[in-house]
């Protein structure tokens, strides 16, 4: 939704930042442009001269115009102002009252709240344990209790009964006694919307909330709605009351201005935001997060807590030991590919690291996109089990097969092996590597140990006798590796020539002397 904002914030600060200083008309002509950038995502016009009116206030000063980086001083100190604008802090949900805790859900029809409602109950039973009823009070719209009961079953939550002809007062009221009867955590409210906020629907509000009690009153707004949807929050708290904000259809290519608008007019807290239509993708508005986002600098701890959610950890564990021995076949990068696939493809990984915005335009000539996950995907499962173990078997005729298989040519399954084999022969390294040495260290860090067995003090012994008295004092440095192609003189040791007496390749232990292989 940010990513119109970002690109743009980000051309002005890249401008900034290549600058040796600052002065104040420098500050003003890059404040006007992000005067421009906020106003053309949909950002309200009160919002945005309170946003600039504080950056210039910070900016433009001795502390910054003589700084030894002054461009990186301005971009600091536009996000510490837009992460205020957002919030400056993170507000969950709060559930700290006596149970059932009452939780009522408001906005316009079509925003979502159904859908929400099913999404928050999911969120606290799986991540808080809690016990949670979900109760329909919209009987306007044809189906609605209906839909609810079919999202409860789908996510493992509870739905109060349906009594046909009761008023939403009154299924409010045996909610509330169901949910202290049977001894839920959290009872939540689905309440009804109009198309447009009229007096009867809030009239009907202020009963269900005078019945109900609810500690939270949230509203569900929908994030393309602009501008609509701040004067939708301020109309819905002056006359309920709203404790939160949950934005939907964050994903969608809104412009953005909602998300910054709301809290900054409203003074309501966004609580969380929908990230997609499954009905795990609900994520808390952290407005550092958010912040960076729209600056451009990633979210890494978002991309940390996905992979946390998705990753099967036994699964990881098996590959990480056939990684300890330097194995890594088919099955194991099929199983890679579908974990990133789980935490959101490549387009959503890339969206959370930093500094990856500007490389969109190159990811997407190189065709570096979700689609390569499933087409790789695909070649691999259009593979035997042997040949998925034994890669080494694939010839002409069998990769024709695959790549009819896989919908693909055989140039694609080539790329695919060519991959494999890099990745492959990196935990070759990995997993018998010097454990001083760089690729050592890589595997040590990894948790892959390794490394080159150590010689026992008879094996020294039998190396001096091989060379005939005492090992030199300091062993000397050996050339730098020459270019590719060029010959490669083997490195000598003092009065040795150019070769060690019993140093064999491959997997032979040098200290093994006078064993035979």
């Amino acid at each position: 939704m940010f990513e119109g904002l970002s690109e743009k914030l980000s051309g002005i600060f890249d401008t900034l930042t290549r600058r040796g200083a600052l002065s104040e008309a420098d500050v003003g002509v890059a404040l006007r442009e992000v005067r421009r950038a906020l106003l053309e995502a949909d950002v309200a016009l009160d919002v945005v001269r309170s946003f600039t009116d504080k950056v210039r206030e910070r900016a433009v000063g001795a502390n910054v115009v003589k700084s030894v980086t002054p461009g990186q001083m301005v971009v600091k100190i536009v996000s510490d102002v837009l992460t205020e604008t957002l919030g400056a802090d993170s507000q969950p949900i709060d559930l700290n009252a006596a149970a059932p805790v009452a939780i009522m859900m408001v906005g316009l029809q079509g925003a979502g709240k159904t859908t929400t409602t099913a999404k928050i109950a999911k969120r606290l039973t799986d991540r808080q344990k809690k016990k949670v009823l979900m109760a329909s009070l919209d009987v306007k719209r044809p189906a609605a209790q209906e839909q609810l009961a079919v999202l409860g079953r789908q996510v493992g939550v509870d739905t109060l009964p349906i009594v046909p002809g009761q008023t939403p007062v009154q299924i409010a009221i045996r909610a509330e006694e169901v949910g202290r009867l049977q001894g839920y955590d959290v009872v939540m409210f689905d309440t009804a919307g109009r198309t447009h906020i009229d007096e009867p629907l809030m009239i009907e509000m202020a009963e269900i909330k005078q019945a109900a009690r609810p500690h939270e009153i949230l509203l569900v707004a929908d994030a393309l709605t602009g501008q609509d949807a701040v004067n939708l929050a301020k109309s819905f708290d002056e006359r309920v009351g709203v404790t939160g904000i949950v934005l939907t259809r964050v994903d969608g290519d809104g412009r953005g201005g909602a998300a910054l608008s709301m809290r900054a007019v409203t003074g309501k807290p966004i609580k969380l935001i929908g990230v997609g239509e499954k009905m795990d993708a609900l994520d808390e508005f952290d407005p550092k997060r958010i912040a960076n986002r729209i600056l451009g600098m990633g979210d890494i701890v978002a991309l940390v807590e996905k992979a946390a959610q998705t990753i099967d950890a036994e699964k990881a564990q098996r590959i990480a030991e056939k990684m300890r021995k330097g194995k890594f076949d088919l099955d194991d990068l099929a199983e890679q590919l579908a974990q990133a696939e789980k935490i959101g493809g490549l387009s959503g990984i890339m969206g959370l690291l930093p500094g990856v915005g500007k490389l969109k335009d190159q990811m997407a000539a190189a065709n570096i996109d979700d689609r390569m996950l499933k087409r790789q995907r695909a070649i691999i499962l259009s593979m035997t089990p042997q040949e998925r173990r034994n890669p080494d078997i694939l010839k002409a005729s069998r990769k024709k097969r695959i790549a009819a298989g896989a919908g693909t040519n055989v140039e694609q399954v080539n790329k695919l092996l060519k991959q494999h084999r890099g990745i492959a022969d990196m935990m070759k390294m990995m997993g018998g590597a010097n454990k001083r040495g760089p690729m050592g260290k890589m595997a040590q860090m990894f948790g892959l140990g390794g490394g080159m067995p150590q010689p026992t003090p008879e094996q020294i012994a039998e190396l001096q006798k091989q060379m005939g008295g005492q090992l030199p004092p300091e062993m000397p440095k050996l050339p730098d590796a020459p270019p590719a192609g060029a010959f490669a003189p083997k490195p000598t040791l003092p009065g040795l020539g150019p070769k060690l007496p019993g140093l064999g390749g491959g997997g032979f232990n040098p200290f093994q002397f006078g064993k035979k292989k």
